[in-house]
């Protein structure tokens, strides 16, 4: 009981601060917050597929006729021929 006479002097306060009046007018707005962090940067893009293959280039033209080519070697000489036959006998003088 020794705060007992605070106690009731605050209650009768509270119950006399209840119905003094009109209530005030409202208080000015707050202050803006401050601005949100940026967010993370996105994550970067899929490689693009490969490209098709390309066509098969042209045929080549045809290549120059080949030089003529150098006249060949003399043949060899020939093997000797057989010996004759022998001659006849000649007829006995007359």
């Amino acid at each position: 009981m020794k705060y007992s006479s605070f106690i009731l002097a605050s209650l009768m306060t509270l119950a006399l601060s209840a119905c003094s009046g009109p209530t005030g007018p409202a208080g000015p707005a707050g202050n803006t917050g401050t601005t949100g962090s940026t967010g993370n940067a996105g994550n970067t893009g899929n490689t693009g597929n490969t490209g098709n293959a390309g066509a098969a280039g042209d045929t080549g033209a045809t290549g120059a006729t080949g030089n003529t080519g150098n006249t060949g070697n003399t043949g060899n000489t020939g093997n000797t021929g057989n010996t004759g036959a022998t001659g006849e006998t000649g007829a006995p003088p007359r």
